[in-house]
């Protein structure tokens, strides 16, 4: 091999090293992927690891104490039951995880659900019209906010000059 082959093979060589590096940097500067998510399933998947062979494990060993070791009872027992309750228990460590780790995303998911709820019991417009903006106030914290909603159909000519039946704009910055 001549000085010039082994040079261009240190240069490629360094070249792919420096690769991998510059694709993190890029991720990790104009947050190419979602990182929080993808921690947060790691954290989740890995604690649910951990508690799904923990029950392996038990259901093994303490019904290996009752019906003798070598039962393939067991197994089949131990299995059923680490599959059964896998779904669930992904289902609250991700719960979780989730609220310790995602706080923010967490309390604005509980704040839209809330008011979802209150929305469907709410008949006066002003009212809804003042939750609403609160909500998002509460939830995307915008600088500046407005709602405008469409004149209702059987409204008077007066009433939609005038702002009546249906006819709201609010606008209001954020505080």
């Amino acid at each position: 091999m001549t000085r010039t082959e082994a040079l261009y093979i240190w240069a490629a060589l360094g070249y792919l090293a420096l690769l991998p590096l510059a694709i993190g940097a890029a991720i990790l500067r104009y947050r190419l992927y979602d990182l929080d998510r993808i921690i947060s399933r790691t954290l989740a998947y890995g604690l649910l690891t951990v508690l799904s062979g923990g029950a392996y494990a038990g259901i093994v060993l303490g019904l290996g104490q009752l019906l003798g070791r070598n039962s393939s009872l067991v197994v089949a027992v131990a299995t059923l039951a680490v599959a059964a309750l896998f779904q669930p228990a992904r289902r609250r460590v991700q719960r979780a995880v989730d609220r310790r780790f995602n706080r923010r995303r967490y309390d604005a998911a509980r704040t839209i659900a809330g008011f979802s709820a209150r929305l469907r019991q709410q008949v006066d417009l002003d009212a809804l019209t003042a939750e609403l903006l609160a909500v998002v106030d509460q939830t995307m914290q915008p600088t500046h906010r407005s709602l405008w909603l469409r004149p209702s159909v059987g409204a008077s000519q007066h009433q939609r000059s005038t702002g009546a039946s249906g006819s709201a704009r609010q606008q209001t910055p954020a505080p």
